[in-house]
């Protein structure tokens, strides 16, 4: 996202919408760190835009500044359009793909940040009966995530037995699967989040969290991750016991699905 400056009257309205919180105010003129900004596009979309004059609304502000009194915007309101969205080009467009919510990735056309994940399993067919399925995710609105340190992740996972789900845009983004090697070209992108995802069998589930565990311990961002598999006949969940045994306490926002998706031909086979 870029500031016309040539529009753009110091208002400040956009700085409390940023959602990396990267825009600040300049010399009566909005600022946006470019090295920062991960492209999601908010600050556009919340700010309505009024499409007033600039000069007018500099006149208006400097009169009135004289006066001791102040002009003010409307909160959710860019008075004269200074926001806009150039044209991006690759590699910086994947910015937008995982941090823009209107924009589908053109990996896997789901919007967000490109997956389904596992929880859509049922539908899906992702996990098999034995299988374990793992999300690693990186970021949070505020801190966001390279994706050199993803490759420091990915690379460390590629080694423990684990497949990388193919319809996942990080996957896409591997020059080599087998080594979780990040194409060059992303290495220093940042986005606001973004999700490994694999799978692997129930016993090597310990090996792969204490693997997680290392490299999480010198990331630079939030990291955290998240675990599914398909349920015992009598209602079990096959990783609980070796989850605690790790020292990992169970989330209770877990989700469990209760089979209403009808699963696709296609999954099916």
């Amino acid at each position: 996202m870029k500031v016309d400056t040539s529009k753009c009257v110091g208002c400040g309205n956009c700085v409390p919408v940023c959602t990396m919180g990267v825009i600040s105010v300049r010399d009566k003129k909005s600022y946006i760190n470019q090295d920062e900004c991960v492209e999601c596009g908010a600050c556009e979309r919340f700010l309505i835009n009024k499409k007033e004059p600039p000069a007018l609304v500099r006149i208006a502000r400097c009169i009135l500044g004289a006066l001791k009194l102040g002009y003010q915007a409307p909160l959710d309101a860019c008075p004269t359009g200074a926001l806009y969205q150039p044209d991006i080009e690759w590699p910086r467009s994947v910015r937008r793909s995982f941090s823009d919510p209107t924009v589908p990735h053109e990996s896997t056309g789901i919007r967000g940040r490109g997956t389904d994940e596992i929880k859509t399993n049922d539908v899906t067919g992702r996990l098999e009966s034995g299988e374990v399925g793992l999300v690693v995710e990186y970021g949070r609105p505020g801190i966001g995530a390279r994706f050199k340190d993803l490759e420091k992740m990915s690379k460390a996972l590629a080694v423990q037995n684990v497949e990388f789900e193919i319809d996942n845009p990080v996957t896409q983004l591997m020059s080599d699967k087998s080594t979780g090697e990040i194409v060059p070209d992303v290495l220093d992108e940042k986005v606001m989040s973004a999700i490994i995802e694999l799978r692997t069998s129930i016993e090597n589930v310990p090996a792969v969290l204490q693997e997680i565990t290392r490299v999480a311990e010198d990331c630079p961002t939030v990291c955290s991750f998240g675990i599914a598999t398909r349920c015992t006949e009598n209602g079990d969940v096959a990783y609980e016991q070796l989850v605690k045994e790790l020292g990992f306490t169970m989330s209770l926002n877990g989700k469990t699905n209760l089979g209403l998706g009808k699963r696709s031909e296609e999954a099916a086979q």
